[in-house]
């Protein structure tokens, strides 16, 4: 895991590369990649890349970026892991192409100097680079399928700059820092700022499964190779039981030069992912996050998490967290935090508790819910459409309805009640209604109403949502493609990214991989049948569990401190006056 900038002049009027700007831009960037620096400016000054790394494989200075290939032929600047370099090394070595590191990275280089573009095909990973053609006078970026990895850019007609954070990229200069308002009203209604957009109108996402090509020559082009709906509908693997695909994307996750961690809690996803990686790693470590609030109750992840950690004989401990650890790391954590968000405290706390023992990569169960259908949003969504969406008017008569009634409805009920029957007739709203921070009708009391107005109008996440599943098929698989391209991307992943990052841990996600969806899509397949598939079975007390979350006591440790108003909502309000 790494950092990874670049800055390209691409039109003739545009002024050269400023090297105190790309040095800036890495440097915010620095927690990314402790363990070096690099940077490399063309000699005409019309395109840099820089980057921080966080040495994962092939730790020598064999592996230090930017990279370069045939004496400059192309370069690149690369932050994530290809798990399957060695395949496409040994494969690119029986061609007669020579290397001269174990890295990665150097695989990219070939990979793009025999196909091409259409390399990102054969990738199995997590990705974002900068690729310069020298030949072609171009840079290519792309990002992985799921958009695990962050890719951020602006372009203000002459310059194309690039970086892995938003932040990095005001630090360097010359952007547009103007608001864009969809981002600030995405934020208001998910708890995040949704893709593309960000909070600055200069700034956008890289599309997850997305390449983009930028040249001298005035070409301009944008590709999507993956896509969660295409992809439910053309199952291109298949493994002869689910066991099989689970152990293999796990082998694939632990392939690193370093100590892999993992962390555990209570819940299936990680505890199955446990069982298996002990079956391939004798000295697997173990971390669990507890909370000195939680102690001897139900929400306690540790106790369970330990007797699934001595099941398989891991070398673990567990990291206990309070209220004033809070407080007392509530300013760093914001700082890290690279775009506002209301979750990922958990996060912060269990990849500072496991870099703090040594380790640079830790497996997560993040995805687990999206690919086994374990949310609650699952059942709740289509039982609110088949309950409201039978009568015809029903949406439009549910606005006049909840013009009547949301002014007092919120001093006896949460507001999304008020827009049970608007929002309950189709998919894409009712997931909206679930999934909602604020609703709607409460945006110009959080926001000045002008920006509300025209970023709700930008933003069209009712078109959105309607559209990332209008296609899919079943029911299951309809939330999974909203949870997966909206939650999961925006949320979840980019949490881990950051929270990671801000102790230069490197976080794995062996249930987000697209081969492993390949083959379980469509499926069926419950969290049960993937808690069966480890040799040594889970114990029973962990098996038979009901879901019920991860619990993170925020709304104990915020009291006082959001304005008088409680919970998340009022985390939101706090988190977004330090960005605003």
């Amino acid at each position: 895991m790494c950092g990874l900038n670049a800055i390209f002049a691409y039109h003739p009027d545009a002024p050269p590369v400023d090297r105190a700007a790309l040095l800036r831009t890495r440097e915010r960037m620095a927690r990314r990649g402790p363990d070096g620096a690099g940077e490399w400016v063309s000699e005409d000054r019309r395109v840099g890349l820089g980057h921080r790394r966080l040495a994962i494989i092939d730790p020598s200075d064999g592996g230090a970026q930017p990279m370069a290939l045939f004496g400059g032929r192309y370069r690149i600047t690369f932050n994530g892991e290809i798990y399957n370099y060695k395949r496409l090394r040994d494969e690119l070595r029986a061609e007669g192409r020579l290397f001269r590191s174990e890295s990665d990275t150097e695989v990219l280089l070939h990979l793009y100097d025999r196909d091409g573009p259409e390399m990102v095909k054969r990738l199995r990973g997590m990705f974002a680079f900068a690729l310069w053609d020298e030949g072609r006078r171009g840079l290519l970026l792309a990002r992985d399928g799921f958009g695990i990895k962050p890719l951020y850019l602006s372009d203000d007609g002459q310059t194309l700059r690039v970086a892995s954070q938003v932040k990095a990229l005001l630090a360097g200069g010359g952007i547009d820092r103007l608001p864009d308002p969809a981002g600030h009203v995405g934020f208001f209604t998910f708890g995040y700022v949704p893709e593309p957009h960000t909070l600055y109108r200069g700034i956008r996402a890289l599309g997850a499964g997305t390449i983009l090509w930028r040249d001298e020559a005035g070409n301009r082009w944008e590709k999507r190779f993956f896509g969660v709906q295409a992809a439910f509908n053309h199952r291109l693997s298949a493994y002869p039981t689910l066991g099989d695909a689970l152990r293999d994307s796990v082998r694939h996750h632990l392939v690193a030069d370093v100590p892999v961690g993992l962390f555990l809690s209570s819940g299936l996803d990680s505890a199955t992912l446990c069982g298996l990686a002990a079956e391939r790693r004798a000295d697997l470590r173990t971390v669990t996050l507890g909370f000195d609030e939680f102690v001897g109750g139900p929400n306690d992840e540790a106790p369970l998490a330990e007797s699934v950690a001595a099941t398989y004989g891991t070398r673990h401990v567990t990291a206990r967290v309070a209220g004033a650890d809070f407080a007392a790391r509530r300013d760093d954590l914001l700082d890290a935090m690279d775009q506002p968000t209301i979750d990922g405290v958990n996060t912060y706390f269990v990849a500072r508790a496991a870099a703090a023992r040594g380790l640079k990569v830790a497996i997560s169960g993040l995805g687990g819910d999206e690919l086994f259908a374990g949310y609650n949003t699952f059942t709740q969504v289509p039982r609110l459409v088949r309950a409201t969406g039978w009568l015809p008017g029903l949406r439009h008569a549910g606005r006049l309805v909840r013009l009547v009634t949301a002014p007092w409805i919120r001093r006896v009920a949460p507001p999304k009640w008020a827009g049970l029957l608007e929002l309950g007739t189709r998919p894409g709203d009712a997931y909206l209604l679930r999934r909602g921070l604020f609703m709607p009708w409460e945006l110009p009391g959080v926001l000045d109403p002008d920006m509300a107005r025209e970023g709700w109008k930008a933003l069209a996440p009712r078109l959105r949502l309607h559209n990332a599943q209008a296609d899919v098929g079943p029911w299951r698989d309809r939330v999974a493609a909203l949870e997966m391209t909206w939650y999961m991307r925006n949320q979840l992943l980019r949490d881990a990214d950051w929270a990671g990052m801000a102790h230069s841990l490197e976080i794995r996600v062996p249930l987000v991989d697209t081969h492993l969806f390949y083959a379980v899509a469509r499926r069926r397949y419950a969290k049960q049948h993937m808690a069966d598939t480890p040799r040594v079975p889970l114990p029973e007390a962990v098996r038979n569990r009901p879901k019920t979350g991860f619990f993170v006591p925020v709304r104990d440790w915020l009291d006082g401190e959001n304005d008088g108003e409680p919970g998340l909502r009022g985390w939101a309000r706090r988190v977004y006056r330090g960005f605003a």
